[in-house]
């Protein structure tokens, strides 16, 4: 594109190059309409190949609808995107590229290679061969007076008009791979409801003493099971492994309740989480191990070798209950059994693996399209939903990029025949409510 010029494009603008905005690309071009796709990063996909570092956990082969649970609030909505795209058939499209997919002991679904690198090449080269276009270092910020979509380039600024929009540009997390949420303000200007971005699958601060933050930070503590309330007081438990921080805690576990903790945090100052440091234990068995004499052993040596606690969770029992704490083995017992945790706050969201909040899936019809702007369509982590690590996240930005990508290719088709494609939101709004005498729901 050139700068300080307006381009006009004869198909839908896809902003956003993660799976969710590949995926709508793929969706119409496979309808025969012309894509560009621009992306504020120099390559696409960054945080998809990020995601690889761990081994690319596509999806999970949990069977729905306790799949679709996963979704929280949300799990009406999503279960809708997922009766077009499921877990089987993300698993299908990515055998496509010749990325055969294995269910993991945990029932996680991963490429047989581990790798988002050789899937992310063969899909880029696919749209490409298929005539999607691609515009890099294109960053969006609004629209112009004309309706026109404005982006900052190497070369200048510059500004285009097309047909249809779809808007993937992700969330809030992991700013330095193209997701700094940088979209939020133009879309608020444009007068688009947004639910505030929070951390979401994120750590927590809990304020360790110097001692436990500098001798055990990175510490992992495995296995434990946590316990937390949600917000009508229910308990739960979850069984699995979580990492000691210079300021709190992280980790699988935490990622997975993260929600509820974040919650109460907001709801009440502060969340508490308990931790069961032998799993299989009880704490009449521990207690009795822990009434033995110890002779001239030191307490934290006397606990590994009567309990089987390694170093940093002893460390822990220290910190929850100070070194004199040996004289009340029932005490040490119950502690080990159920460790309290107070967890001051969230980490940010820069350091969230996703995010919560975003464009308010209300004001967005069952085609994915904003309600105030006709012809303007959203998918992805830019939607305000959230859904816990283990597949879950990529499962519902492909689907949804599908669902978008289809929408706004029906859209075009049937505009294009009454000529209002390409226009104005404001000026179709205004079309509409000419044509059938209703106005436009904002709800």
């Amino acid at each position: 594109m050139n700068a300080n010029a307006t381009a006009q494009l004869p198909g839908i603008a896809i902003i956003g190059g993660g799976p969710a905005g590949l995926m709508a690309a793929e969706t119409v071009r496979a309808a025969g309409i012309e894509v560009d796709v621009f992306d504020a990063m120099g390559s696409v996909g960054r945080k998809f190949l990020i995601a690889g570092k761990g081994g690319l956990n596509l999806t999970h082969s949990e069977a729905r609808p306790a799949f679709d649970a996963r979704y929280r609030e949300r799990v009406h909505e999503i279960g809708g995107w997922l009766d077009d795209f499921d877990a089987g058939a993300l698993r299908a499209w990515a055998s496509g590229f010749g990325i055969e997919t294995y269910v993991g002991s945990s029932g996680r679904v991963f490429p047989r290679d581990r790798k988002a690198a050789p899937l992310l090449r063969g899909w880029v080269r696919r749209l490409r061969e298929s005539g999607v276009r691609f515009h890099l270092r294109h960053r969006w910020h609004g629209w112009n007076d004309d309706g026109a979509l404005c982006f900052d380039t190497l070369d200048g600024q510059c500004s285009v008009h097309a047909e249809a929009t779809v808007l993937a540009m992700g969330g809030g997390s992991w700013p330095q791979l193209g997701s700094d949420g940088g979209w939020v303000a133009p879309m608020q200007r444009a007068g688009i409801d947004i639910a505030p971005l929070r951390p979401a699958n994120c750590g927590f601060d809990i304020g360790w003493s110097a001692h436990l933050s500098e001798r055990f930070a990175g510490a992992p503590l495995k296995p434990v099971i946590a316990r937390w309330r949600d917000a009508n007081g229910i308990e739960h438990a979850l069984q699995g492994e979580c990492v000691l921080t210079e300021s709190g805690i992280e980790g699988s576990v935490i990622y997975a309740v993260s929600a509820d903790l974040r919650d109460a945090i907001a709801r009440d100052g502060e969340a508490m989480l308990w931790l069961d440091l032998a799993p299989g234990r009880d704490a009449a068995r521990l207690h009795e191990a822990l009434a033995r004499p110890r002779g001239k052993r030191s307490l934290g040596d006397h606990l590994r070798r009567q309990t089987g606690l390694d170093a940093a969770k002893v460390a822990l029992l220290f910190e929850a209950l100070g070194r004199d704490a040996g004289s009340d083995t029932r005490l040490l017992a119950a502690t080990i059994k159920r460790l309290p945790l107070k967890l001051l706050r969230p980490r940010p969201i820069a350091e969230a693996i996703s995010t919560a909040g975003g464009v308010r899936i209300e004001s967005l019809d069952a085609a994915l399209m904003l309600r105030a702007m006709p012809g303007v369509f959203c998918a992805g982590e830019m939607l305000d939903w959230e859904a816990p690590t283990g597949g879950y996240l990529l499962q519902a930005c492909f689907a949804s990029g599908l669902r978008a990508g289809r929408g706004a290719a029906k859209w075009l088709e049937e505009n294009r025949q009454e000529g209002m494609a390409g226009r104005k939101p404001w000026m179709l709004q205004e079309e509409m409510v000419g044509r059938d005498g209703l106005e436009p729901s904002t709800n």
